[in-house]
């Protein structure tokens, strides 16, 4: 059974921005504290490899000179101000669905807002959450394989043990995903801010020694290095973008922790840190153009080296954590919005319905990141891989903020485009400066987000196609309903309750317990499971009861697409309007398709095949909807498509 997503309600309110308050049980302070660790993980790790590899590619292989490092750090300071601050923290996290960020709880929103045009937010929703999966695959390998390199300082006998050692931390991160991470989760806030700490403290001596390093805050030098550096300049902007990404996660886990907090981290920690560890990283390399070999490790003495490696690589594996957790919040979305089969979605706290850990996803993303590490082998040969998937979500962000400011917030379109149109231009750029690096890796991000997007949507176009054949097929309920009533079979004793997705025909698990059996319930329910296009419904809106006859009902229950839908417990909410059962005397009737391609389905037959083995790994509807599967009784069908 497919769940269809609900229609949105005509007089349905624009989001608003309380979610702060939902916060209320925790600390403002210990929610800051727990945004510096999950969200900010990515983008605190960036100053790693972003200055290296942006100077070595604004020296194209020469000798970097102080201009030209002035230039780049200038680049990297006002693309963290622009990008970062104003868009995101200052912008974007007012846009957000009932509490909700990132890019998919986006989509919904200016869904929300549109009457026509829908199908065209749908599709950029698709390309933005198949990219972030891009970036899901990208960030462990990079991130740990950067901090790893760190031991090569040490000693270059330990460069052939480099790869060994990323994959290890990056298997043992993988593997103790299954646990959950809110035992980890409490030492991430701290680590990450003595990380942010550490680095902003270890930038003073650099700095006290080459000050003019300072001249990088004025925009001048950005503009001047763009100006008369061509192509090289450019190129070295695909690099700079490396600083800023990790910043679709301040979005993203804007649910998590609430826009204030995840505001305050990042304007009294995470940015002076970033920016003073930029400037210390650049005073460097003026002193010693050699040292840019490393400047992030040089920064520190020698007997803090091996102690600055560990801390890294820590900070790291929380950098990969949280586009990990990200991966299984955009995949829960993606299935409840009806973009992805069904997966088996394990909840690791009874506390927080946001921590799920979903053992298919794991698996494919290890894999993939393995595969990465190997291939690439140095963090330097995997930053060019880098920035596309990350350039191409936040230019679909943009756009659908667009449609958000335009049509949520009710902006005249001339003031939503002159907010969003300096963004977008920037967004292009850094776009297109990222796509000069497609033949070097930056194909990866490309092919795995055209692969994700490939299956998006054919698992909707199919199941689009599969739901209006079904419907065709179908007799009504009314109709079946009346003649049941008129001439009523033999009676068993009990309820029946038939899963559909569509009320208004007569479900087939309904049709071919009839034909077969010849017998019908005493109570009769034709249950029907929506997918909101908000995060999470109320209790109180969660089930609405129709009495059909007397011997049927429709019952609807109402999932938000951040919700993972609980049969029984919605159904007791049912008991209390008024619809009496026994849940050890009902049973749940559920139809299994088995599909088989049709000469002429609406799709190419390479998708026909494509779906039906989509729909083959899907998860049991037992499982997902959590009903007791001693009370369910499967019918099998034969369906082609």
């Amino acid at each position: 059974m497919t769940s269809n997503v609900a229609a949105p309600a005509a007089d349905t309110p624009p989001a608003t921005n309380g979610h702060a308050e939902a916060h209320s049980t925790a600390s403002f302070a210990a929610l800051t504290l727990g945004s510096i660790g999950v969200v900010y993980g990515d983008i605190g790790t960036s100053p790693l490899y972003a200055l290296r590899e942006a100077v070595n590619a604004a020296s194209n292989g020469g000798q970097a000179t102080p201009q030209a490092v002035l230039g780049v750090i200038s680049l990297i300071l006002w693309a963290l101000i622009v990008v970062v601050t104003l868009k995101y923290v200052v912008i974007l996290l007012r846009a957000d669905n009932n509490g909700e960020g990132g890019t998919l709880a986006l989509m919904a929103l200016a869904q929300r807002g549109i009457s026509r045009g829908a199908g065209a937010i749908v599709l950029l929703g698709i390309i933005s959450g198949a990219l972030f999966y891009g970036d899901a695959v990208i960030t462990p390998a990079l991130s740990v394989l950067s901090a790893v390199e760190g031991i090569k300082l040490v000693t270059s006998s330990l460069d052939p043990y480099v790869v060994p050692v990323t994959v290890l931390i990056l298997v043992a991160l993988f593997a103790v995903q299954a646990r959950g991470t809110a035992k980890v989760a409490a030492f991430f806030g701290p680590i990450m801010l003595i990380w942010f700490l550490v680095i902003g403290i270890a930038a003073f001596a650099p700095i006290m020694r080459r000050p003019e390093v300072l001249w990088a805050i004025n925009p001048f030098y950005a503009v001047s290095f763009m100006l008369h550096h061509g192509i090289i300049g450019f190129i070295t902007l695909g690099a700079v973008f490396l600083a800023v990404t990790g910043a679709e996660a301040l979005y993203a886990d804007l649910g998590h922790f609430g826009k204030r907090p995840i505001q305050t981290a990042w304007l009294f920690i995470v940015l002076p840190s970033l920016a003073l560890n930029y400037l210390g990283q650049g005073a460097i390399v003026i002193a010693d153009p050699k040292a840019i070999e490393n400047p992030f490790f040089l920064m520190f003495p020698d007997w803090l080296l091996i102690a600055m490696v560990a801390l890294a690589t820590v900070a790291t594996v929380i950098a990969s954590q949280a586009v990990i957790t990200g991966a299984y919040s955009l995949t829960r979305q993606a299935i409840q919005l009806g973009l992805m089969p069904r997966f088996e979605i394990r909840h690791t706290s009874e506390a927080h319905s946001g921590q799920i850990y979903i053992p298919r996803i794991t698996r494919l993303l290890l894999i993939a990141v393995i595969l990465l590490v190997l291939m690439f082998k140095s963090s330097s040969s995997l930053a060019s891989a880098y920035g596309i998937a990350v350039t191409g979500t936040m230019v679909v962000t943009a756009l659908m903020g667009f449609v958000v400011i335009w049509k949520v917030w009710r902006w005249s379109p001339v003031a939503a485009a002159a907010l969003i149109a300096p963004f977008l231009l920037l967004d292009l750029t850094f776009l297109t400066a990222n796509l000069l690096k497609v033949l070097e890796g930056g194909w990866v991000p490309l092919a795995l987000g055209g692969f994700v997007m490939t299956l998006m949507y054919t698992w909707r176009r199919g199941s689009r196609l599969l739901f209006e054949k079904s419907r065709k097929l179908e007799f009504p309920l009314a109709d079946l309903v009346a003649m049941l009533e008129k001439r009523p079979p033999q009676r068993v004793p009990g309820t029946a309750v038939f899963l559909t997705s569509d009320p208004l025909s007569a479900p087939t698990a309904l049709m071919h317990s009839l034909k077969h059996y010849k017998v019908l319930h005493e109570k009769n329910v034709i249950l029907t499971i929506e997918t909101a296009t908000t995060p999470r419904i109320d209790p109180t809106e969660r089930v609405r009861l129709e009495q059909v006859s007397p011997t049927f009902s429709k019952v609807t229950l109402r999932f938000g697409f951040m919700e993972s839908p609980n049969v029984p417990r919605a159904l007791a909410i049912a008991r209390k309007l008024g619809w009496q059962f026994d849940i050890m005397s009902t049973s749940f009737f559920l139809s299994r398709r088995a599909l088989k391609p049709a000469a002429h389905s609406g799709m190419p037959r390479w998708q026909d095949h494509l779906f039906i083995a989509l729909s083959r790994t899907a998860n049991d509807a037992t499982d997902y909807f959590q009903i007791p599967s001693g009370r369910v009784v499967e019918v099998g069908t034969q369906v082609t498509i």
